[in-house]
């Protein structure tokens, strides 16, 4: 069995890629909705505790958010812009996630999610949108302690997998993160379309049988 390994934003789901013609804003709205202006709450909060503390998970989601949220002049509960944010970041690939279903009937793959990603929205993701019953397992970013393309990211995750016959694939929209992958001796694909895995020579044979 072969391990198949797929990013979650810009490949499982529409949203914030590093394809800046893709991406998809999930705070477009938040001025209006909530009060609380974009570009501070990504120069405060994104950049300067999201990316550094909370998704390596030394710092819980909603933690940080009740910490930086009254800075940002709003002052009611931190479930509130939670919700609000996972809510409008789970625009899914439907299209990607049928050959997923496909790729699982045939009983010869083992299929996974590798991301950047906290343990609150990994776990919505799992359970809400129904990866539990696409997937084998996810490893993300907190519960590796690792961020990608860092190499202890994917030492963490083969140490999981465990002994393989051949190289993982995995398909993932940043250029960084496929070479970090290809340089660890799995097999990187940079995503754009659906068409970068369907026509993958591999799993397009999977796909045909």
């Amino acid at each position: 069995m072969r391990s198949v390994l797929f990013d979650v934003d810009g490949v499982l789901v529409h949203g914030y890629t590093a394809q800046m013609e893709r991406r998809r804003r999930w705070d477009e709205h938040l001025l209006a909705d909530l009060g609380i202006d974009p570009s501070a709450f990504r120069d405060l909060f994104i950049k300067q505790v999201f990316e550094k503390e909370v998704l390596t998970g030394r710092k819980a989601f909603l933690s940080a958010l009740e910490e930086i949220l009254p800075q940002l002049g709003f002052h009611g509960s931190p479930f509130i812009v939670a919700s609000y944010w996972l809510n409008r970041d789970s625009h899914l690939n439907s299209q990607l996630l049928e050959v997923v279903r496909h790729l699982r009937r045939t009983g010869r793959i083992r299929l996974y999610v590798a991301t950047n990603q906290e343990h609150m929205r990994a776990f919505h993701l799992w359970n809400r949108h129904g990866f539990e019953n696409l997937f084998d397992d996810m490893f993300h970013a907190a519960r590796l302690g690792a961020l990608k393309p860092e190499r202890a990211f994917f030492e963490r995750v083969a140490n999981i997998l465990g002994p393989q016959d051949e190289p993982p694939v995995f398909f993932d929209d940043s250029e960084a993160v496929v070479e970090a992958a290809n340089a660890f001796g799995w097999e990187g694909v940079l995503y754009h379309d659906l068409a970068d895995c369907t026509e993958h020579p591999w799993i397009s044979g999977e796909l045909s049988q």
